[in-house]
């Protein structure tokens, strides 16, 4: 407010359409980009298709043109040594005539535009030519900063924001404190941070304003890893774990007798990953990453198993009823014939078998309790629960994740499990405090789904291939993007969709059930349970079973309208399919007029199968907040200038170097980096990841 320029009313324009209140808060609202204003044009060499140029001449008249309100235009000519164009005006008539003045010398900045076969600019910078240096702030690259209708309406435009943050240079630029040691500048040959914040605002050439980015990205990341990484150190070094020191006969007996298949070479590096976590006498804490089908589960089973062989109880939580009855059918077939108790608790367990279940879980009855966020209610006590396992973690809030943990007299282990993959550049900031384990490859015998997109035209001939595969006793599903038909998007929904679904495949040769989000749950489990069980051939759903639903005989995934997915949700809903031993098919089907984005997403989802490669191209598209699983939430810090999808390097060798000072100095002790402890400690809206996986 009292920044000269500002002001009550400008300073809350700026909160509440920026949320800039601080001075550090302007400071770091950077340039989006850049006009490189270096160059004059002659009016000869003027062509309409060029961007934005600049001119140097004279203002040879001016002029009101039009009657009426709405309809006059101020109309300057302007001229050079090689000729003349007009610079016209729609607004602000009144202010500009005044300002500009025939017969003086200016420099104008606009777009060419071609209006009845003449050239001119409409709304250009005018402004009186200067011959004098205006000190460190003159630069001849000039930045443009992203607004707002509301700002541009209370006349903050670029160059009020442009005044605002030389004003605002001039006060503090002498007065910034350095927030990276002198053996880190010298090192890495940075700019200290009041010449990077000059030069991102006021770049002095293109070489300073490259090396302000690079200053300022790295100072980004660095503190956005030291924040994670001296908490995962503290973590380590201050919470004991369990020690889980031998693999028993529980774990031996399943390896020998009930393993369905052998374990993939992935799977058997992550569970060596696992076991050595786990036997170190420290807490794990481990993100483990899988395709969809890739064997998690098992993966999953097998350290609950190594628990049990140690004498703990484990927990698996997942985010769904569906996906929580899945896992416990699933877990109870694999340990066939085994005498271990497992038990399930959800929102639909009744009042009598909730009695009998907390009685035995508190007496140490239950080995393995599977359930959903019922397993966070204050009445759930386990005897000595060893081992935390959540499924599709991002789908829990941090407060239901954390209340976890209390469940334990010490902390317990941590496996958080995800079938979305993650971009390794998001991995290592959202994720940064938990370590890594990745199956990437599928169990033998699984083929991958072949995927193909068609449109409209090519309906009957799909229909006729559903009939193939139904009558080889196949199953389908049919996802849809909407419930009921849209006004504004031209969009297959899903209820027009089950007509005529069950027009072209009649009952009783045909049974077709839906599924969507807005059902009731005893309807939508009617539904699920009926396709689960093979009564049902065909399935019309949402999205709603793009996590959780496992039928190995549904060979076929219909995607209607493909092109109102994003990459992620369209390989989530593929991995539905292909989890049998037979052929599946993923068919796209999408509109006839795609936008370029649309068509580069849907080749993609043809081309590959590998959902990591999905995933980074998926984050280069869209960008880290929109990536699945992370924009429920957020990133848990603002980003100003880095971006994930194209820093990744940068971002590697930054948590590289703050591994090395941690490791030299794990508590920030050092006079050297006490810049370090006392900027951490400043930016204290760093949330501690480190206690809730």
């Amino acid at each position: 407010m009292y920044l000269p320029g500002v002001g009550p009313k400008k300073a809350e324009l700026l909160i509440n359409e920026l949320e800039i209140a601080t001075f550090k808060d302007l400071l770091y609202y950077f340039p989006f980009r850049y006009i490189d204003r270096t160059r004059f044009y002659t009016v000869r060499e003027i062509d309409p298709d060029m961007p934005y140029i600049q001119l140097y001449g004279e203002i040879v008249s001016g002029s009101v043109e039009g009657k009426g309100k709405g309809k006059k235009r101020l109309v300057f000519r302007f001229a050079d040594s090689t000729g003349s164009i007009d610079l016209v005006f729609f607004q602000g008539l009144t202010w500009i005539k005044d300002k500009i003045k025939p017969g003086k010398k200016y420099v104008v900045f606009g777009k060419p535009n071609l209006f009845n076969g003449q050239i001119s600019m409409v709304h250009p910078e005018i402004d009186v030519y200067e011959t004098e240096n205006p000190g460190i702030f003159s630069t001849n690259i000039n930045g443009i900063y992203s607004s707002t209708e509301r700002l541009r309406n209370g006349y903050m435009g670029n160059k009020v924001v442009v005044k605002l943050m030389f004003n605002l240079l001039n006060l503090v630029l002498t007065k910034i404190p350095e927030t990276l040691p002198d053996y880190l500048l010298n090192k890495y040959r940075l700019l200290s941070l009041p010449e990077a914040l000059l030069n991102i605002h006021f770049p002095q050439s293109q070489e300073l304003l490259v090396q302000a980015r690079n200053r300022l990205k790295f100072d980004e990341l660095f503190y956005i890893q030291l924040g994670i990484l001296y908490q995962r150190t503290a973590r380590i070094s201050a919470t004991r774990g369990f020690v889980f020191d031998k693999v028993g006969e529980h774990f031996n007996y399943f390896f020998e007798n009930n393993l369905p298949f052998s374990l993939t070479e992935a799977q058997k590096r992550v569970i060596r990953e696992i076991r050595h976590d786990t036997g170190s006498g420290k807490q794990m804490n481990r993100l483990l990453q899988g395709d969809v089908g890739s064997g998690k589960t098992l993966v999953a089973l097998m350290t609950m198993l190594i628990a049990l062989d140690n004498g703990f109880q484990s927990c698996m939580m997942a985010p769904t009823e569906i996906l929580a009855n899945q896992h416990y059918t699933s877990i109870v077939q694999f340990l066939k014939e085994m005498d271990i108790k497992v038990s399930l608790l959800t929102g639909s367990t009744k009042k009598s078998a909730r009695t009998v279940l907390f009685n035995e879980l508190a007496e140490g009855k239950i080995d393995i309790l599977i359930g959903t966020h019922a397993l966070i209610e204050d009445n759930v006590q386990f005897k000595n629960l060893g081992l935390v396992i959540i499924d599709e973690q991002h789908r829990f809030g941090v407060e239901q994740r954390a209340k976890l943990w209390n469940k334990s007299d010490s902390v317990p282990h941590i496996l958080v499990m995800t079938a979305t993959p993650i971009p390794r550049t998001l991995a290592m900031t959202v994720y940064g405090d938990l370590d890594m384990s990745i199956i990437d490859e599928l169990p033998p015998g699984r083929k991958p789904v072949k995927t193909l997109l068609f449109n409209d035209s090519n309906r009957l001939k799909v229909f006729g291939f559903l009939k193939e595969q139904i009558k080889q006793g196949r199953q389908i599903y049919v996802v849809y993007p909407l419930i009921k038909e849209s006004e504004t998007m031209d969009y297959k929904y899903l209820e027009d969709g089950y007509e005529s679904i069950v027009r072209a495949f009649p009952p009783p040769e045909y049974v077709t059930v839906v599924v969507h989000g807005k059902m009731k749950t005893a309807d939508k489990d009617f539904s699920m349970n009926m396709f689960v069980s093979g009564k049902a051939n065909i399935m019309v759903a949402t999205s709603v079973i793009e996590v959780g639903v496992n039928v190995p005989n549904a060979s076929v995934m219909i995607i209607e309208s493909a092109e109102r997915f994003g990459l992620s949700q369209l390989h989530q809903l593929r991995g539905r399919v292909g989890r049998g031993a037979d052929q599946s098919y993923c068919l796209m089907m999408a509109g006839y007029k795609l936008s370029k984005e649309s068509r580069k997403r849907l080749e993609l989802m043809v081309a590959t199968n590998d959902g990591f490669k999905i995933a980074e191209e998926d984050m280069k598209m869209r960008g880290p907040g929109d990536i699945e699983g992370t924009q429920q939430s957020g990133l848990p810090f603002k980003l100003r200038i880095t971006d994930l999808s194209k820093d990744g390097e940068l971002l590697e060798a930054v948590r590289k170097i703050v591994e090395s000072v941690l490791l030299r100095d794990p508590d920030l002790s050092l006079e050297e980096n006490r810049a370090l402890k006392t900027s951490l400690e400043n930016t204290g809206s760093q949330k501690d990841f480190s206690k809730i996986s």
